[in-house]
This record gives C-alpha cells, structure tokens and sequence, in this order.
C-alpha cells in the first residue's frame, strides 16, 4: 500500500483526493457508499502492474476530499464536473472507467453527458436505471418498496446520521459491507443497523479489521453525511437530467454483479438486465457477468476475478 501515492487536486473550486499508481492509459475508479479510494487498493496494484495508471479518487463528500456544505452541492452535475475537471488536470482526453454502487450510477452519468471522455465503462452491481419521466425516483421507489426502503429513510438530513451515530461507525460499516442479504434493502424506523442483536459480526476472508478501521477512521473523521447527499439529491437530479430522457448511452461497456447483490436481488432488477431492457437503453453492452455466490462489494470480495475481468475487457481497447 505504501506504493500507492496520494496527492490532492484541485478541481471545481474544491479539493479532490487520489490514489494513483503506473504508467500508461488512465483507469479511473469510482467508488461507492459508504466506501473510499481504499475499496480499489487491489484493482489499483494489479492494472498498475500491467501497463496502466490507476487513478482512484475520494469522490467529494468522502475521506480526504472536501464535503461542502449545502446539500444541492451534490447533485449528479456537481460530481460529473469534478470527473471532468480531474482527467483535465490528469491531462488526458479519454480514461477507462470502473465503477461500483454510486461511483456506477455517476460513471452512467458520465457515460451519458460525456462520452467522447470515456473509452470503456466496466460497471459493477448497479446497472444503467433509466429516467421515468411521469415519476420522481423518491416516489417511485416509495410506491414500489415502502417507507422502509433504504433510500427513502436516507431522504431527511440528519436523521439516519444521528441513527449511526448511536450504533457506531464501526458497526454499521461492519454490518453494511459485509451484508448478504437480497434485496430490496430495507431499515425498519427505531431499528436502523440494529436488526442482527449479534454486533460481533465474523469479518469474510476478503475484510480484515485493518481494512475495517481504515474506513472507520475516515468516516468518523469526515462523516457520513456527504455520502448521504447523493440519496437526497436523487429528485433533483431526476429535473436536471430532463434533457436526456430517452437517450442511450453509447459507450463500450462490461457489467459485472454478485449472484447475491443486494440492488441485483431488487425486484425487477434481473429482468431489466436480462429481458432485453439494457441492452436497448445500453446498445454497446458487450456482455453481463453474474458471479455466483458473491454479494455487493464484489470489487474487494473477489478482487482477482474482478482485476481479470477489468483486464480481460480494457485491453481491447
């Protein structure tokens, strides 16, 4: 780890923190909630060691990123910008781009605003979700999963912090990354984080107590509330991306998900991925992986599959 260097870049009027190793066309990682630039620490040693500079940023809000203030600063055009401006200050034209979780919902963003910036988008577990235009996200996803559905509960500020702030960083990261249960995801009000009575959770093979606490370090140094600012701005984002209804993205893309994952085990989920719905909004979807017995952080969870599959895919290119 003490190869990876770290340097802060200024872009879009805040600081961005990245890992970066190697030489050669940029791979640009984009992580989820609530992760950093840490969950790609395989990916970045093994694409560096094959000809490639990896480049992981804490996207803004995370680790040692800047987190402004006003919520509305973290809308999909905030964080696209900050991509945008960071591959200008890299001094590339194009980059490679793998995604998890929220990193993939903003890297389908980037795939759609820019694409002539994005050579190839290998995406993990949250496939392309296109625009309703007669329903807003919140109420949609209210009207399909009920009050309790994680993205709903995530809406009021504060709120779900104070809920972590009572259980505990290391708790919640502890039961978050290393849940294995199908979706949709759901936090019964009163019972947040608190529905497994055993907080002595066993971490997996794949997540030490070093990674663990790294995580927790930074979350309780930073907080989770700018993590949380991408849920509360998904309505908004739904009026700012007006203009794009309809249209397809047109990027070379790879989509890889555990057999377990959470959003893939959503309902509704596999039938978008499979029955013809992705590949129409997503015309250059070379192929879907499902990685049996694997869950949500399949990046850390089976990272020498993952750093084939990346591989295997970019190298075309």
């Amino acid at each position: 780890m003490e190869e990876i260097n770290h340097r802060m870049v200024r872009v879009s009027g805040i600081n961005i923190h990245i890992a970066e190793k190697g030489e050669g066309p940029v791979v640009l990682f984009l992580h989820g909630f609530p992760e950093l630039w840490y969950s790609w620490r395989h990916q970045i040693t093994a694409l560096s060691s094959l000809g490639y500079r990896a480049v992981a940023p804490d996207l803004r809000g995370y680790g040692d990123s800047d987190a402004p203030t006003p919520i509305r600063s973290y809308t999909c055009l905030h964080i696209v910008g900050d991509l945008v401006g960071l591959m200008d200050a890299l001094g590339v034209e194009q980059v490679f781009l793998v995604a998890q979780d929220w990193g993939s919902w903003i890297a389908w963003y980037l795939c759609l605003f820019r694409p002539e910036r994005v050579k190839a988008f290998v995406c993990l577990s949250v496939p392309f979700s296109p625009r309703n235009p007669k329903m807003k996200p919140i109420e949609s996803m209210r009207a399909a999963f009920g009050d309790d559905y994680y993205m709903f509960r995530f809406q009021e500020p504060g709120e779900i912090e104070a809920q972590i702030a009572q259980v505990g960083v290391s708790v919640v990261l502890r039961k978050i990354l290393t849940s294995r249960k199908p979706g949709p995801p759901c936090l019964p009000k009163g019972k947040e984080f608190r529905d497994d009575p055993d907080t002595s959770i066993t971490l997996p093979s794949w997540l030490s107590e070093e990674d663990l606490n790294y995580y927790a370090s930074k979350f309780n140094q930073k907080g989770f509330t700018g993590g949380l600012n991408y849920y509360r701005n998904l309505d908004l984002n739904w009026g700012l991306t007006a203009a794009w209804d309809g249209v397809q993205v047109r990027v070379p893309v790879k989509f890889i998900v555990g057999e377990l994952d959470m959003v893939y085990t959503t309902p509704g989920a596999k039938e978008y991925v499979h029955n013809g719905g992705f590949n129409k909004d997503v015309p250059l979807l070379e192929k879907v992986v499902v990685i049996q017995g694997a869950a949500h952080f399949i990046s850390q969870e089976r990272a020498e599959e993952i750093n084939a599959h990346i591989y295997d895919f970019i190298k075309k290119f």
